[in-house]
């Protein structure tokens, strides 16, 4: 995740100072470093309107102003609750105060008498951590309308597929993320008299009694590939000769972390010999 230069010299800064001079210098050196976005008050009880407003990349605040010192405006910043990261670079001429001002929430802090190399660094240093805050908070709002969409399709899909399994289907069955049954339903079930353990693949003598286990190790790749698979045919051979013929339908499931939990599906014996 990178800043581009475009995108820093369109961050908007305020400049707040009682000294018309500082407000003068510091706009000039913006200015001749190619910031397009600069503007300033001298009145300290209007910053707060202002960042309300305007949501400044960077407020460049002095701290001794006559009715209202840079404390006091910083404790008023604090109650904006649509930014939880305050862009605040303090300018003061005593040294005590750095340490205060960064306890107060306070990003950095610029020495006066200004050193021109020093404000300019320092500018574009918290520029470049103020912008990428903005950008990851931005990613992280999109990732989580991202997970919400997905999980209503989701829900779509999951409605969708009970509905057809209720309309078109002679049983249900869900399986974890390990390949084991953990729900299996249907009037197929009592009236062929086939039983969960069966459906499973629990082994008899060495094999799947009465599948054929071609057709079962072809789907049980599609399983592992986690891949939907629809009217997949397969064959039992009972204990008295006869023959049932299925088809079986599935999807893969997720869930909200998009972490695959296992597999649904219907079945439908469809002939008999």
């Amino acid at each position: 995740m990178m800043i581009t230069e475009s995108e820093m010299l369109h961050a908007s800064i305020l400049i707040v100072d009682d000294q018309e001079s500082n407000v003068r210098l510091l706009e000039q050196l913006l200015s001749d470093a190619g910031y397009a976005c600069v503007s300033s008050t001298m009145n300290p009880h209007e910053v707060c309107a202002l960042h309300r407003k305007n949501h400044y990349d960077l407020i460049l605040l002095d701290l001794q102003m006559p009715g209202m010192d840079g404390f006091q405006v910083m404790e008023g910043l604090k109650t904006n609750a649509a930014d939880a990261y305050l862009p605040v670079l303090v300018l003061t001429a005593q040294p005590g105060h750095k340490l205060r001002a960064l306890q107060a929430g306070a990003k950095d802090f610029i020495s006066k008498p200004f050193d021109l190399i020093e404000v300019k660094t320092r500018i574009h240093n918290m520029l470049e951590v103020r912008l990428l805050y903005k950008k990851l908070e931005n990613y992280s709002q999109v990732l989580e309308q991202t997970v919400l969409e997905r999980t209503a399709e989701l829900r779509e899909s999951e409605a969708r597929f009970r509905s057809l399994t209720e309309l078109a289907s002679d049983w249900y069955w869900e399986q974890d993320e390990n390949g084991n049954y953990t729900k299996v339903s249907g009037p197929a079930l009592e009236m062929l008299g086939i039983q969960v353990d069966a459906l499973a693949g629990e082994v008899q003598g060495g094999q799947a009694s009465g599948w054929n286990e071609t057709e079962r190790e072809a789907l049980r790749a599609i399983i592992a590939a986690r891949q939907p698979f629809l009217d997949f045919v397969f064959h039992r051979v009972n204990a008295d000769g006869s023959q049932h013929q299925f088809r079986v339908s599935g999807e893969p499931m997720f869930n909200q972390s998009s972490r695959f939990i296992g597999y649904r599906g219907v079945g439908v014996e469809f002939t008999a010999h």
